[in-house]
């Protein structure tokens, strides 16, 4: 691959970062380690840009640069008991969307929530993890032949995932994973993607593991709900915020980051915002004046919206055009995880959940009821072991009815709602190749004429919403819904070679 060349501002920030690497013990001047740094006040640094400013570039160069210096690379499902003396280093996202859009890209990145706990391993099994990793010799294993270790060795050579390798070799999660536990001990570097996303809460427990934290944010973005409208970054002091100006095109000079921009106008109007975006429909195919959604990306990708009543509306037409009966979910139905109904003494199955993808705001699609009562076969989009089985409760709200309906339920376990239309707020974090927003609903706001943190919130949502869109963007114009083309389908998930941890978990 030929060498990156970074823009001015890029360059800058990559110096500065790696003054405060220095600071940390790794010089990435000289590929080196250096002694561990004595105890200090916790070093944070942002970089902050709008979308297509080249953060992710950044992120994904020094990246590279930490893992030649010999940082060891925590990715969340496994950490080798013999490398716990090296330096560290784990890459973060809000969402698995997030995460797995890193991943794409090379970089082994993993959920805040994935990081915050770790697995544990039976001891013989252990021994395989230790020897993939490098940290011993290749074992031999009573029930496992060498062609099982050659195929585990194969996969981690591709994928450098433990859970996955272990699959490969013929092993299931509950083999060789006994259980999880909270992270005991601190690492060293975190890094930290779609960091406008995260809390005052999280940031301190974040700042409590890594005493080296490096976020990356958009300050265009939607404030956190519990936040007044700011961003963790921005109380850093100025020395400590890397600013992006200059924005990258995409890769294939789409036309969707040109519209995000152009809200950046104080002078421009929703009028002609709009009339920007049918200009651009007109010349590029990637940007769609649509005139109905699309029912057949809803299963796959939701329909963005402002407005609560809209997403319950829109997921009512949408079950309503699959012929979806009231009283269980069709194969293929898009879910949203609201979080986890469970005691406090179901706190190991609590993390066994969270560890999974399961955690609130995942993306899942249903694929069928489960072996007992109550659970239900998952897919968790973007997850790194996307396949689970748990007790769920799923609510279906309805227009007009302040209790959903729920057509499938455990007594206790994961809550889901339909994912068929998400708020702009819940998409955050999250791309698409194709996404749809929903024009209506951006007009009231702009009717409404509510402002957050000195901006128009139309124009805030409009510019989360459109930049979740990778390839084609769809700016529905009319609250009408096409006809589905096909019906609901899941073999296009069960076709990915993936390596499932199947969750069956205790029936409570």
């Amino acid at each position: 691959m030929p060498p990156v060349t970074f823009s001015d501002d890029q360059a800058a920030a990559y110096d500065s970062i790696a003054e405060m690497l220095k600071t940390a013990g790794v010089d990435l001047n000289d590929d080196a380690l250096l002694k561990l740094p004595g105890a200090g006040e916790s070093g944070v640094m942002a970089v902050i840009g709008k979308a297509g400013s080249g953060k992710t570039l950044l992120l994904a160069e020094l990246y590279k640069a930490l893992a030649d210096t010999g940082v060891q690379i925590v990715s969340g499902d496994f950490e080798s008991r013999k490398a716990r003396e090296k330096r560290s280093l784990a890459i973060l996202a809000p969402t698995n969307k997030a995460a797995s859009v890193l991943r794409l890209r090379g970089v082994p990145a993993t959920t805040i929530h994935r990081i915050l706990y770790t697995p544990v391993y039976d001891p013989e099994y252990e021994r395989i993890a230790e020897w993939l990793a490098g940290n011993d010799e290749r074992p031999e294993i009573e029930g496992l032949t060498d062609e099982a270790l050659d195929r585990a060795a194969a996969f981690y050579a591709n994928n450098k995932s433990i859970p996955g390798a272990l699959a490969a070799a013929g092993l299931r999660g509950s083999d060789f994973i006994t259980g999880w536990k909270r992270r005991d001990e601190p690492l060293d570097i975190g890094f930290v993607d779609e960091a406008s996303m995260l809390d005052d809460r999280q940031f301190a427990d974040l700042q409590e593991i890594f005493p080296t934290l490096l976020l990356f944010g958009d300050p265009a973005q939607l404030a956190p709900v519990n936040q007044s409208g700011s961003m963790v970054f921005e109380s850093l002091p100025e020395p400590r915020k890397q600013i992006l100006h200059r924005v990258h095109r995409q890769d294939a000079d789409s036309p969707i980051l040109d519209i995000a921009h152009a809200l950046a106008d104080p002078q421009l109007g929703f009028e002609d915002f709009e009339q920007l975006i049918e200009q651009t429909a007109r010349k590029d195919d990637r940007v769609v004046w649509g005139q109905r959604v699309e029912v057949d990306q809803m299963a796959r990708s939701p329909v963005l919206v402002w407005r609560n009543a809209t997403r319950i509306r829109l997921i009512q037409a949408f079950r309503n055009v699959h012929g979806a009966p009231e009283t269980e979910l069709l194969e293929g139905e898009p879910l949203i995880c609201d979080g986890l109904e469970l005691p406090l003494k179901h706190r190991k199955k609590r993390l066994d959940l969270e560890a999974r993808g399961l955690i609130k705001g995942a993306q899942v699609i249903y694929l069928g009821p489960g072996r007992k009562p109550g659970f239900s076969r998952l897919h968790v989009m973007g997850a790194e072991d996307p396949q689970v089985s748990a007790a769920s409760i799923v609510k279906i709200e309805k227009p007009d009815e302040e209790e959903p309906f729920i057509p499938y339920a455990a007594r206790m376990g994961a809550t889901f709602l339909h994912g068929a239309a998400v708020t702009i707020h819940k998409a955050q974090g999250s791309q698409w190749d194709t996404v749809q927003v929903f024009a209506p609903d951006i007009y009231a706001a702009a009717r409404m004429g509510r402002t957050e943190a000195g901006q128009p919130l139309w124009k805030r949502l409009a510019y989360v919403a459109i930049t979740r869109a990778q390839e084609r963007l769809i700016w529905v114009v009319r609250n009408r819904l096409a006809k589905p083309t096909n019906p609901l389908r899941v073999d296009d998930l069960k076709a990915v070679p993936v390596a499932s941890l199947i969750l069956e978990a205790e029936e409570i």
